[in-house]
């Protein structure tokens, strides 16, 4: 019983540093892409439209900051997965296959959200 408690802390405390190393990444990521004058004129040059740029950077402003706080972990996890999913299509549909930070990215989302909407569920089963 000791053994399972001990690893069933070990695992929240490695999903609790996984949430906060990819918020403040991808907060950080997130806001250089919308401000960035260099990441402003690459993406320009895509000649993609502007509001596809607008629509993944606050997109990720907003899963980066649901992430951070502990109330609302879950729904900022699939709203990232959900970006990064939408971005993955968007650079493969403009033919640049270089997605695998965006790859890495979804799977620490997905990670994070289902883990932790696992701990809620069995908070909820286990009356606390």
């Amino acid at each position: 019983m000791t053994t399972h408690r001990s690893a069933e802390s070990r695992m929240k405390f490695v999903l609790t540093g996984l949430q906060w190393c990819l918020g403040v990444v991808i907060l950080v990521e997130a806001a250089l892409f919308l401000f960035g004058p260099e990441s402003r004129h690459a993406f320009a040059s895509t000649h993609m439209p502007n509001a596809i740029r607008l629509i993944l950077g606050w997109g990720e402003i907003a899963g980066a900051v649901l992430l951070l706080i502990p109330q609302t972990v879950v729904g900022g996890g699939w709203l990232l997965l959900f970006i990064f999913v939408f971005a993955i299509v968007v650079h493969v549909l403009h033919g640049l296959p270089n997605v695998g930070n965006l790859v890495i990215y979804s799977a620490a989302a997905w990670a994070v959200a289902y883990g932790k909407g696992a701990d809620e569920r069995s908070a909820r089963a286990s009356g606390e």
